[in-house]
C-alpha cells in the first residue's frame, strides 16, 4: 500500500492508476472511500476482494453529472429534478439499472448513484470520464475510517490491499450518505 499526501499534483497520479485499474483509497465527503473504474470488471472484482464483501451486494457509483447517470439509469423528468436538487451532495439515488456495469456490482435491477460533494473526487470523475466505485475503504463489518493510520489497520494483514491511499489527514466524522429509493413514487428513505 503505498501513501501520498493529497495535493494538487495528486489527481494526475490517481487518473492514471485508475485508468491502469488499480484501487485507490481517497477521501470522500462521508468517509474515506475505496475507488476503482467501475467499467472494469478485473478492478471491481479485486475491489470486492479488498473489502471481502460478497459479490452482488450492490456498491454506489460516484458520477461526474446527471448526463453520465443517464447512461447507467433510466432516469425520468420527476426523478432528474430531485437529483438536481440534491447531487452534488451526500445522497445516493437508487434507480432502475440500464445493465451498463459489470454484474458482480449487484447493478442489474437498480443502481446506486451519487454526485459527491467534495472537489477531489469530483475533478478525478470529470478527468477520467467514467462512473468510479463509491464505497467505504474498510473491510466488510468493520467500521469506517475517517482516518488513513485506521485504514492501514484494517488492511496491513489482509491478503488483497489497496494498490494506493491519498492522505487528506482526518477527516471530519460524518454519517454515510442518505438512501434514496426513486424506483418507486414517492420516494422512500432507505439509510438516513
Amino acid at each position: 500500500m503505498n501513501i501520498i499526501k493529497l495535493n494538487r499534483n495528486t489527481l494526475e497520479v490517481v487518473v492514471k492508476a485508475l485508468r491502469h485499474g488499480k484501487i485507490i483509497v481517497c477521501p470522500t465527503d462521508t468517509v474515506y472511500g475505496l475507488v476503482c473504474d467501475a467499467t472494469n470488471e478485473k478492478a471491481v472484482k479485486r475491489l470486492f476482494k479488498i473489502k471481502g464483501r460478497p459479490a452482488g451486494k450492490p456498491i454506489p457509483i460516484f458520477v461526474k453529472d446527471i448526463n453520465m447517470a443517464k447512461r447507467l439509469a433510466h432516469i425520468n423528468g420527476r426523478q432528474e429534478d430531485f437529483l438536481r436538487k440534491h447531487w452534488p451532495g451526500r445522497v445516493t439515488a437508487v434507480l432502475k439499472s440500464r445493465n451498463k456495469l459489470p454484474k458482480i456490482l449487484g447493478a442489474e435491477r437498480s443502481i446506486g448513484l451519487r454526485i459527491p460533494s467534495y472537489k477531489f473526487i469530483n475533478d478525478m470523475l470529470l478527468e477520467i470520464n467514467y462512473p468510479l466505485t463509491g464505497t467505504s475503504a474498510n473491510i466488510s463489518g468493520k467500521p469506517s475510517c475517517w482516518d488513513v493510520n485506521d485504514i492501514v489497520k484494517q488492511f496491513k494483514r489482509g491478503k488483497f490491499k489497496p494498490d494506493l491511499i491519498l492522505d487528506a489527514g482526518h477527516l471530519p466524522k460524518r454519517k454515510p450518505s442518505k438512501v434514496v429509493d426513486l424506483t418507486i413514487y414517492p420516494p422512500r428513505v432507505l439509510r438516513r
